[in-house]
């Protein structure tokens, strides 16, 4: 018989069994029913080809095979616990929450984690959320997003400036399409509020539920997106993207990292707090 058909799963439950020669005690441990403890058993002795347990009135005898079967096949089931131990303790996976306004900038400090810090596993999860509840949500760690925020540590503070594609670059930013990071004028708003010039009239708007939406419009020419300076930082160093304006405006927003408190994985976060803060 192939040895990919061995049924893996009931290898415990027979191991379980045998220590208490009780259907009823095994399956309390194992936490099934008795009837599901019975099927795992029929399913191996299938697959074996003899019985594993004499049924008697007060209870189970182990077979003579079974008997003789027994010290190997425990033998190899801790063998297989101990390596999945030390292979998840040499991986510690770090939960982390992170809005999509942010990926910009978390991606290429992620990559530095790995190179750093080959031992954590980040497992990412992007939303629209800009805050965390450690009580009910099962992250290890967030960045959070948002105006007068104390919590955790400063990653940056936000600061937008008008963004545009080289190939729209030499277009007035009046006949552009202006192209909005949330469902309101609000970030546009605000810089223009701020410059000592004529507000530009805004004919043609196109409005995104993301910055990082806006800023990808920008990049393939659709219009000029207002931005966070730090968000397109590396789009600007490249060429990607043009300021037609040298000034930036501070909204009062910042991002900022913040920890659950995990005693298991004090170092893993300790670890991965100064990787993302630069400071490893």
């Amino acid at each position: 018989m192939a040895r990919r058909t061995f049924p893996l799963n009931t290898v415990e439950t027979f191991l379980v069994t045998a220590r208490h020669l009780n259907l009823t005690h095994a399956a309390k441990e194992l936490c099934l029913t008795q009837g599901a403890v019975s099927r795992k058993i029929a399913a191996l002795e299938n697959w074996f080809g003899f019985p594993l347990f004499e049924r008697h009135a007060r209870g189970l005898r182990l077979s003579s095979q079974s008997s003789a079967l027994l010290p190997d096949l425990r033998s190899a089931f801790e063998h297989f616990l101990t390596v999945a131990d030390q292979a998840r303790a040499q991986q510690t996976v770090v939960r982390l929450k992170a809005p999509t306004c942010a990926m910009r900038w978390l991606i290429p400090r992620l990559i530095e984690v790995e190179h750093q810090q080959p031992e954590l596993q980040i497992a990412l999860t992007t939303t629209i959320d800009h805050s965390v509840n450690f009580k009910t949500e099962s992250y290890d760690a967030a960045i959070v997003f948002g105006a007068q925020l104390s919590a955790g540590d400063l990653l940056f503070e936000e600061a937008l400036t008008p963004v545009v594609s080289p190939l729209r670059g030499g277009t007035d930013v009046e006949n552009l399409t202006f192209l909005h990071p949330t469902r309101d004028n609000t970030d546009w708003s605000l810089w223009l509020e701020k410059q000592g010039m004529p507000p530009p009239a805004m004919h043609k708007n196109q409005h995104f539920d993301t910055m990082d939406l806006a800023i990808t419009a920008a990049i393939q020419g659709l219009g000029v997106a207002i931005a966070d300076e730090t968000l397109v930082a590396e789009d600007l160093r490249t060429g990607r993207l043009l300021r037609p304006y040298p000034s930036s405006v501070k909204t009062g927003a910042s991002y900022r990292l913040v920890l659950r408190e995990s005693p298991d994985k004090a170092t893993a976060l300790t670890a991965f707090r100064a990787c993302l803060l630069n400071r490893g």
